[in-house]
């Protein structure tokens, strides 16, 4: 063990010299694993952001809820856009319908999208508010967490008061951050209606069409008094225990066909969908990226790898001699070989570590910019790192068995 630190502290010692002495050419000679390990692991960084965001989304939305559409989430709508846009659009008398008819459920809710409207409190205004009328169940189905306030109450959705619930971009923009802003009266639609409560930052949200930020949630009932919206909307059945989406879709298909009045022989009109749908595109899509990240990278990291076997080489030839008297003074082949092995397993590290670095530093910066967490995770420092000394071992195996085999009487003469 003692031996082994030994070697290693010599190696770290020879790989700094090199830094040191050739600063120029060992940074140029490292540059292909930096370039390699940034591409690699910020495309592993970036799947991983982009698959935790959206397995968060999977989590909060649950893998228990079915979505009644128009479209298969799991088909192209283009092969047969004709067929699919003459479908109608899930409405208000589906969503009674299921409400009626169907004994699986836990929840069922509907939404309806009301238009970018815009908003005003005394003398200020904000535009782009996305106005939703939504049933009472919408809040459990989604998990809404508040900031202040609350959610409305049956009473209060069932006798239509004039009632908002908003998103954190949307009062902070009417009333400034920061400010209590229940019991206040917006005007939006031209009617006055009390803030209740106000919902937690959410921020970039890949699953969830509806940007709750900047969402002004309205009861339904209310929202129908203002306009129609019998004509379409969004409707979300979550199942209750016991009873899988399978049984639940069979249940929700006779009843929605009944509803449209569909004959036997006719097909369905519209499409239940479930996340696992999307999920499962996902993986493919993350692993697809995974793959194009590894190709890029390895490029580089090839082109790093023969720079770093170029630098040993060169290491090599330089300490000869140094080599020979090692060995006439007892040094074993094994040590010389583990050496220059580590020297060169140093090289690629600290080559890798800035890599890392600059990932780190693209993740933050993406991250101020695009208000969408992106991180450099412990899974993508541990791969670099592997990655890194896998290329040294590699780099650096030739040279350091060419030194091990050295004559030491002829390397002394040089």
């Amino acid at each position: 063990m003692g031996l082994f630190f030994k070697i290693f502290w010599a190696g770290i010692i020879q790989a700094f010299q090199q830094l040191i002495s050739h600063k120029l050419r060992t940074f140029l000679s490292l540059l292909g694993i930096t370039i390699g390990i940034l591409c690699v692991i910020s495309v592993l960084s970036a799947v991983s952001s982009l698959e935790h965001n959206i397995r968060s989304s999977f989590e909060q939305l649950g893998d228990d809820v079915i979505y009644v559409n128009r479209f298969n989430w799991g088909e192209n709508p283009r092969e047969n856009w004709f067929k699919l846009m003459r479908r109608p659009e899930p409405n208000y008398k589906d969503y009674e319908a299921i409400v009626r008819n169907v004994r699986s459920y836990d929840k069922v809710a509907y939404s309806s999208f009301m238009g970018a409207k815009s908003m005003e409190y005394g003398s200020n205004n904000i535009s782009n508010v996305f106005a939703t009328g939504i049933s009472y169940d919408y809040e459990s189905i989604f998990q809404l967490s508040f900031k202040q306030g609350r959610y409305f109450s049956l009473s209060e959705y069932q006798y239509a008061a004039n009632v908002i619930v908003l998103g954190h971009e949307v009062a902070s923009g009417i009333f400034g951050e920061g400010v209590d802003a229940i019991g206040k009266k917006v005007k939006i639609f031209g009617r006055k209606m009390t803030v209740i409560g106000v919902l937690e930052k959410e921020g970039q949200d890949l699953i969830n069409p509806i940007n709750f930020d900047r969402v002004a949630f309205i009861p339904y009932y209310t929202a129908r008094s203002i306009m129609d919206l019998s004509e379409e909307g969004d409707i979300m059945v979550k199942t209750t225990e016991n009873v899988t989406n399978e049984q639940i879709k069979d249940e929700l298909t006779a009843v929605i066909r009944n509803e449209r009045r569909l004959k036997p022989k006719e097909e369905d009109n519209f499409a239940l969908n479930e996340l696992s749908v999307l999920s499962n595109f996902f993986d493919t899509f993350f692993g697809t990226l995974n793959i194009a990240g590894w190709i890029i990278g390895g490029f580089s990291l090839i082109v790093g790898g023969f720079s770093v076997a170029n630098i040993m080489f060169v290491s090599v030839r330089e300490r000869t001699g140094l080599i020979g008297i090692k060995k006439a003074l007892g040094a074993k082949n094994h040590f010389i070989l583990l050496e220059f092995l580590v020297e060169s397993i140093i090289l690629c590290i600290f080559g890798g570590v800035i890599g890392l670095g600059l990932v780190f530093l693209l993740a933050k910066a993406a991250t101020a910019m695009l208000e969408f967490e992106f991180f450099l995770s412990q899974s993508s420092i541990i791969i670099g790192v592997s990655v890194s000394v896998i290329i040294g071992v590699i780099a650096g195996l030739i040279p350091a068995v060419q030194a091990s085999k050295m004559d030491p009487v002829e390397a002394m003469r040089h």
